[in-house]
């Protein structure tokens, strides 16, 4: 079975529904492969726990 994932911050659950059916939609017509084939795993992650330039993501977001 395929598989799909993506690791970002929070999602809503609209978010998450939207996600899982726009990956499963285009993979499936990319390849050529019945939808029901597909596993997506979406992986939240806090901001605290990512860094870029040397400083938590959540700070640098939060500078802009």
């Amino acid at each position: 079975m395929p598989f799909i994932q993506m690791e970002a911050g929070k999602y809503t659950k609209e978010q998450k529904e939207q996600l899982i059916s726009g990956f499963t939609k285009v993979a499936s017509e990319t390849l050529g492969i019945p939808e029901d084939k597909f596993i997506v795993l979406l992986k939240e992650n806090e901001l605290d726990n990512w860094g870029t330039g040397g400083k938590m993501l959540s700070k640098v977001l939060g500078e802009q």
